[in-house]
C-alpha cells in the first residue's frame, strides 16, 4: 500500500509563463491536472493541497539574496532584466509576476518535503516543480528558482541526515548537483543524455562530488538515441545499489518527460511505458530504502499534449496507490479539454503500446562494444568504490 498521498496544486502555477512560442508552455500543467481530475484521482486517493509561496528566508536556503532581488526587479519591469543573472535571455525571458509564480512553484515542492518529513503524507507530488537548472546565483534552462534544491535543503533544515535525489530528466540536473556538491548528506543521481549532445553540457561520470563528499554526485550520461531497453538497463544498473548503500531517509525524484521519443528538444527515444516503469521503481525504492518517504517532482517535457500529461498523471496515480491501466482509454472529457485549449487531438490511450524489457546489468553481462554499457560502467567505476561497492 502507498499510504497517504498529497498532490500539490495551485492553479496559479500556470502563471509561470515565458510567453508565446516558448517551449515551456504552461498548458502542460493545466492539461495534466485536468487529466488527474478526469481519472478522479483527486476524489479520495490523492489529497490536493496548495502550499504558500516560498518566502525570502526559504529561497535563501539555496539562492543568493542578490539574485532573488534581481528576479523581483525583473518581475516588476521585465525590460530591465539583468542578463548577468541569466534573466531576460531567450531561455529565461522575464515576465510580469515572474517572482510570484516561481516562488509559488518552489513553495509547492517545499510544502511537499515538509509534509513527507513530518508524516502528514507518505508520498507528495508536485508535477509543476523539478526546475533543476536554476543555480544559487542565476537562472538557467527555463528555471528561475530551483524548487528541487529547495525541497532537499528544507529536508536538511528539518533534520534529515541523508537525502537521495534521483533525476531522470533528459537534461543533467546541474543546479541540484551544484547546490550540494560538497554536502555528503545529499546523494544526487542524474540519468541523462550525454553532455556532448545536449544542454547543459555537464553531467560527465567523472563529476562525482566535491572535497569531503566524494561519490555524492552520480552521473549516467547516455548516448543519444537510447531507447526503452537501454534507459531502463542504465537506471537499474546504478540507482538501486547506490540507494541501498546510502540508506536515505527521504527520496526526492525528478521526472522530466523529455526523454520521450516525441520530445522536440532532445535525442533519447523513451516511451511513456518506460517512464511509467521508472516512476513505479522510484515508488518501490522509496518503500524499500526510505520507509516510503517520497517527494516526486515534474521537470522538463515539451510534447505538451501527447506526452507530459500522461506520464505525470501516471506518476500521480502511482503515488496515490491507484495506478492506471496503461491500456485504458483516455477519458473523453479530457479529449474535449485538449481540443478546446490547443485545437489539437489528444492521445487516445495511456500507453505508447510498448512493453519494455531490459537486461539486468549484473546478470546480463557487460558488452564492451556497447556504448550504453560503456556509459554505465564509466559511472560505476567513478562512484561505486566510494560507497563500498564493486564497479
Amino acid at each position: 500500500m502507498s499510504g497517504r498521498a498529497q498532490l500539490m496544486w495551485d492553479e496559479a502555477v500556470t502563471g509561470y509563463d515565458f510567453g508565446p512560442g516558448h517551449p515551456m508552455d504552461p498548458v502542460r500543467l493545466a492539461l495534466t491536472m485536468r487529466l488527474v481530475e478526469a481519472y478522479e484521482l483527486d476524489r479520495g486517493p490523492l489529497q490536493v493541497v496548495s502550499a504558500k509561496p516560498a518566502g525570502d528566508s526559504t529561497l535563501r536556503l539555496v539562492h543568493r539574496e542578490d539574485y532573488v532581488e534581481a528576479v523581483r526587479s525583473a518581475s516588476a519591469d521585465p525590460a530591465s532584466a539583468d542578463l548577468s543573472y541569466g534573466l531576460g535571455t531567450a531561455d529565461c525571458p522575464a515576465f510580469p509576476r515572474m517572482h510570484a509564480a516561481s516562488a509559488l512553484i518552489a513553495g509547492q515542492s517545499v510544502g511537499a518535503a515538509e509534509a513527507v518529513w513530518r508524516g502528514e503524507a507518505l508520498h507528495a507530488v508536485n508535477f509543476a516543480g523539478g526546475l533543476h537548472h536554476a543555480m544559487p546565483g542565476g537562472a538557467s534552462g527555463f528555471c528561475i528558482y530551483n524548487d528541487a534544491s529547495l525541497a532537499v535543503a528544507r529536508l536538511l533544515e528539518l533534520g534529515a541526515e541523508r537525502v537521495a535525489y534521483v533525476d531522470v530528466d533528459v537534461h543533467h540536473g546541474d543546479g541540484v548537483q551544484a547546490t550540494f556538491w560538497e554536502d555528503p548528506r545529499v546523494l544526487t543521481i542524474s540519468v541523462h543524455e550525454h553532455p556532448r549532445t545536449l544542454f547543459p553540457q555537464t553531467g560527465w561520470p567523472e563529476e562525482s562530488g566535491g572535497e569531503g563528499a566524494e561519490g555524492s554526485a552520480v552521473n549516467v550520461a547516455l548516448p543519444a538515441g537510447t531507447g526503452d531497453e537501454g534507459w531502463l538497463r542504465a537506471f537499474h544498473a546504478v540507482v538501486p545499489e547506490l540507494l541501498a548503500a546510502f540508506r536515505p531517509q527521504v527520496i526526492v525524484t525528478q521526472h522530466g518527460a523529455d526523454t520521450h521519443f516525441e520530445d522536440p528538444l532532445a535525442h533519447l527515444a523513451v516511451s511513456v511505458d518506460a517512464q511509467r516503469l521508472v516512476a513505479e521503481a522510484c515508488h518501490d525504492l522509496a518503500h524499500e530504502h526510505a520507509d516510503g518517504r517520497w517527494v516526486a517532482l515534474g521537470g522538463g517535457g515539451y510534447a505538451v499534449v501527447d506526452v507530459v500529461p500522461r506520464i505525470w498523471t501516471h506518476l500521480a496515480a502511482i503515488a496515490a496507490g491507484r495506478p492506471i491501466d496503461p491500456t485504458s482509454r483516455v477519458p473523453e472529457a479530457w479529449q474535449h479539454e485538449v481540443f478546446r485549449r490547443t485545437r489539437q487531438l489528444g492521445p487516445q490511450r495511456m500507453t505508447d503500446g510498448r512493453t519494455p524489457h531490459w537486461r539486468d546489468f549484473a546478470d546480463g553481462g557487460y558488452d564492451p562494444a556497447d556504448r550504453l554499457d560503456q556509459a554505465v560502467l564509466a559511472t560505476r567505476r567513478a562512484v561505486f568504490p566510494a560507497h563500498g561497492l564493486l564497479p
